[in-house]
């Protein structure tokens, strides 16, 4: 029986810690994970970390030399059953609610036809951002599910709305898109 695909994407942001988490949790549910992460999550953790936990290669440019050829990006959109990305950066939805597709994330994600789950984290001032919030509501009529930030003490010391939600609660959304 095939096992179901998840592309994790990864975007900078501290919470990216919380992404190996949720690799974690996805790979002891028995899911093939394939991690994608823009230049910036690359300040925060290591791809290292991320092919640890998965088992796979981690995707972290549009022109890393590889092995053998394919056109990762596109192997990468066909191959997901599931595509999540963990947290997603008020970049790189501005990026996707505008269709710029120019890095190996924003590309994979254009190239998907696969589900695609979203789960915001910022600092609250960007969440409550009106920009962010229509970018967000352009997302939804394409179908994509926002798993909505958590309310509480953020890195920036400020309290409010924009720490990533719990992965038990990404897990649920990446599951039920899975179905």
């Amino acid at each position: 029986m095939k096992k179901t695909t998840v592309v994790v994407g990864v975007t900078g942001g501290i919470a990216c810690y919380k992404a190996a988490d949720l690799v974690s949790s996805l790979v002891k549910k028995g899911f093939d994970i394939h991690v994608i992460m823009t230049e910036n999550a690359g300040e925060f953790i290591t791809p290292l970390t991320f092919q640890t936990l998965s088992g796979n290669r981690v995707a972290t440019s549009m022109f890393e030399r590889i092995a053998s050829f394919e056109v990762e990006h596109i192997s990468l959109a066909q191959r997901a059953d599931v595509f999540v990305v963990a947290p997603a950066s008020a970049n790189f939805i501005g990026k996707m609610a505008n269709g710029i597709a120019d890095d190996m994330l924003t590309t994979t994600i254009m190239a998907t036809k696969a589900p695609i789950v979203i789960a915001p984290a910022m600092n609250t001032a960007m969440w409550e951002n009106p920009i962010l919030k229509d970018n967000l509501e352009k997302l939804k009529k394409f179908g994509v599910q926002v798993v909505e930030p958590d309310e509480g003490r953020l890195a920036c010391g400020d309290l409010g709305k924009g720490k990533l939600a719990e992965v038990e609660e990404i897990v649920e959304a990446i599951e039920k898109a899975a179905k």
